[in-house]
């Protein structure tokens, strides 16, 4: 006999399966501020985790921390240091985490990043 589950374990289980695609398809905007949080760490210490965006990123934010950080690894624009840390997050109970590094060619983009604002300074 299956047990039928309620329209709060339904609920619960379809926010559980939220893909990447569809943090993505919320908002540009989000995104932007996500990346851009990332090489401002990255750019002022050499290694960070998410326990040190976290707390700056705005409540929409925080969703596409995980993806962008997926999508700058595999763009190889930021590197595991093979160091792991306790996250701070109260839902992950926590769980370890990745310490991250910008690459070489991350240094570069962020680089090329500022160069327009020191022109117009």
């Amino acid at each position: 006999m299956t047990r039928r589950i309620s329209p709060a374990e339904r609920l619960a289980a379809a926010a559980k399966n939220t893909t990447l695609d569809e943090i993505a398809a919320r908002s540009h905007w989000d995104q932007h501020v996500v990346e851009q949080a990332i090489f401002h760490f990255a750019e002022a210490c050499d290694e960070w985790s998410c326990n040190d965006l976290r707390e700056l990123l705005p409540e929409m934010g925080r969703g596409f921390l995980g993806a962008a950080i997926n999508a700058l690894r595999t763009s190889r624009i930021i590197e595991h240091t093979g160091q792991m840390v306790c996250s701070t997050s109260a839902p992950t109970h926590g769980h370890r985490i990745a310490v991250w590094r910008l690459t070489s060619k991350g240094h570069a983009i962020a680089v090329a990043r500022r160069q327009p604002s020191e022109v117009a300074a």
